[in-house]
């Protein structure tokens, strides 16, 4: 029996080896980033801004403000996004959001971004992708199919994660599709999040640990319109409609979410 079970023992580790290997032996090349290496408005020649007041969809708090040094600046190598709580145009928080549509898109590959978490309930910080298609109104969401990298609730502080939503499989429907991990406190540093998105699945990693894996199911493009181009979202809201969780916590602003780097890479 002790023979059986180290000969198994061996296989499982040659097997665990090589998948390692296979994952380590990826050659990236990298073809778009942002290391905020300077100082004032994010660079307007890699982001742009959504900007308002329209919910966007998800009954949120805030108000995203466009070149507001109060809400979004680069500074010490890092990008800032701050939430803050303040009247403005009706609301009672400011934010920002940032994208760069329009500057840049990229269609499979690695999206790697090292950041920081804002801490306390009420705050959504997020990095997502969306197609370009997404602005015509035949193609809008969820048809045009939607890449959550990272999203993470302060009501639920240890919990981070990554969704897909397509026309067929949404959380309208109940037929959402993610993953999730959990990590003690990911507030207190900075971690890597990342997707590696290929034609057929798309791979989820916190601090390069594969979570998440979303595969092609061969549907069509109800399930898997991910075959066009897309660009990078980030940004900071503010809600209070999960599940009945406790909404806001005014006493915690000002609230940061910070980004030491944004990547893209194809494979050699």
């Amino acid at each position: 029996m002790r023979t059986i079970l180290l000969v198994a023992g061996l296989l499982c580790f040659a097997v665990c080896s090589s998948a390692q290997k296979a994952a380590s032996d990826k050659e990236w090349k990298l073809v778009w980033s942002d290391e905020f290496d300077y100082t004032g408005l994010p660079d307007s020649t890699r982001w742009t801004y959504d900007v308002g007041a329209h919910g966007w969809g998800n009954n949120e708090k805030q108000y995203y403000r466009e070149k507001s040094l109060e809400n979004s600046f680069v500074s010490d190598g890092k990008l800032h996004i701050v939430a803050l709580k303040k009247d403005f145009e009706n609301l009672s928080y400011t934010s920002a959001r940032l994208t760069n549509y329009t500057k840049s898109s990229m269609q499979y590959g690695k999206i790697e971004v090292m950041a920081k978490l804002p801490e306390g309930k009420g705050n959504w910080p997020a990095i997502w992708m969306l197609p370009e298609s997404s602005k015509k109104k035949e193609e809008a969401w969820p048809l045009c199919g939607e890449i959550d990298i990272m999203e993470y609730w302060g009501h639920d502080p240890n919990t981070i994660a990554s969704n897909v939503h397509t026309g067929d499989y949404n959380h309208t429907k109940g037929t959402g599709r993610g993953g999730t991990t959990t990590f003690t406190d990911p507030w207190k540093d900075y971690h890597i999040y990342a997707v590696e998105w290929h034609a057929d699945r798309m791979d989820f990693y916190f601090d390069d640990k594969l979570y998440y894996s979303c595969k092609s199911k061969g549907e069509g493009i109800g399930e898997w319109p991910f075959n066009a181009p897309q660009y990078i979202i980030v940004n900071f809201a503010l809600w209070n409609n999960w599940n009945g969780q406790p909404g806001i916590d005014d006493s915690i602003f000002p609230q940061e979410f910070s980004v030491d780097y944004i990547r893209v890479y194809e494979l050699k």
